[in-house]
């Protein structure tokens, strides 16, 4: 039972910093805070709005995995296909000869397999006999 809260403690907190540091760094880009817009070179901007709402949603997941929701764990699996979705987006934007940043690709493969993760943290968290 311990060894379950600390996983919960441990998860939340890395979703929470990960929304977090999402938030900052998209709605940065967006808004052009901190010139960090210029730095990011050939943004895509459905992406980071993608990527903004997935912070937000994220928030959201980590605040009712807290409060042990069994809807945490399908807002992650939401998120997930919603990120797959822009994903094919990003491929068909990317064939159009639309201007890129090839580190897109990996953020956002990461960003998936990251949502997948912690979706299946959570489920085995919560749904977990005790």
């Amino acid at each position: 039972m311990k060894k379950n809260k600390i996983l919960k403690i441990v998860v939340a907190f890395v979703l929470t910093a990960f929304a977090l540091l999402t938030v900052f760094m998209s709605s940065s880009v967006l808004f052009d805070w901190f010139g960090i817009r210029a730095k990011e070179g050939n943004f895509v901007p459905f992406i980071v709005k993608t990527n903004l709402t997935m912070g937000i949603v994220y928030l959201v997941a980590a605040y009712g995995f807290l409060k042990s929701k069994s809807w945490a764990f399908w807002l992650m699996l939401s998120a997930a296909l919603f990120l797959l979705f822009a994903f094919a987006a990003f491929y068909i934007h990317i064939h159009a000869g639309g201007l890129y940043e090839s580190k897109t690709i990996g953020a956002m493969a990461f960003r998936i397999a990251f949502t997948l993760i912690i979706a299946g943290l959570i489920y085995r968290t919560t749904n977990k006999k005790t």
